[in-house]
């Protein structure tokens, strides 16, 4: 992705574009998935800087750090890249800059794409739309969550599983509807299926993606020991030491 394209991107979320310019750009976005996908990786990056480096001095350290790196991997004509804020800054850059964020990690926490790693769905007929269960399962299955959501939306109207209600949660939480998302989720931890323990797995994975970490901590040591991705829950619980 190219730097024009990250201006873009900001100056889209931070309401700059004009009219005509915001509505072609959705339109390009609900035509082109890969363009989609790139802006909620933006989003998601920039929820990441923003939050790590939400004090002021810490911010101001960041932004030397930037300058000097940019100075001397970019061409000092593209100005534009120069005029955002400091934690876009980092989105707007390439590569290098990429490596500049990796470098200066100041707090070393865990990164949600590490841990997050969404099972395969595969539904069995059950009284509803052999057609809508079976395009839900090829979408979530091909990381269409945005897709798969109104079809799991369908399809529990007439079968409220905790099977259909998980990926559900899942999808949601792929897309970052965090709320929709643990609603969901406090709903499979308050039951018995077997989908108790993912649910409170995903529901840390909600708080790690959010940079809610202390809280992220206290959902994974809810978590049985029977879990069957237990080692995972206790490699995330020393990144969060």
């Amino acid at each position: 992705m190219n730097e024009e394209r990250y201006i873009l991107f900001d100056q889209y979320l931070q309401g700059e574009l004009s009219v005509d310019e915001r509505s072609n750009l959705e339109k390009q976005l609900a035509e082109d998935p890969e363009l989609a996908s790139a802006l909620e990786s933006f989003k998601e990056m920039h929820f990441q800087l923003e939050n790590k480096f939400s004090h002021e001095q810490e911010r101001e350290v960041f932004k030397e750090n930037l300058t000097r790196i940019s100075n001397k991997y970019f061409n000092k004509k593209k100005t534009k890249v120069v005029s955002l804020k400091p934690w876009y800054l980092a989105v707007a850059a390439s590569v290098a800059i990429m490596f500049a964020l990796f470098y200066f990690d100041y707090n070393h926490y865990p990164n949600f794409e590490d841990y997050n790693h969404p099972e395969s769905a595969y539904f069995t007929e059950r009284g509803v739309s052999e057609e809508t269960l079976k395009k839900a399962e090829n979408d979530f299955n091909g990381k269409r969550y945005e897709k798969a959501i109104p079809l799991f939306e369908s399809i529990l109207k007439e079968d409220n599983s905790p099977e259909i209600k998980y990926f559900y949660g899942v999808s949601l939480l792929q897309v970052s509807k965090y709320v929709k998302a643990e609603t969901i989720f406090k709903e499979l931890e308050s039951g018995n299926s077997v989908y108790k323990e993912k649910a409170k797995w995903n529901m840390a994975l909600s708080k790690l993606k959010q940079g809610k970490y202390k809280e992220c901590k206290e959902v994974l040591q809810t978590i049985s020991q029977n879990y069957e991705d237990y080692d995972e829950v206790e490699h995330l619980l020393e990144e969060l030491e």
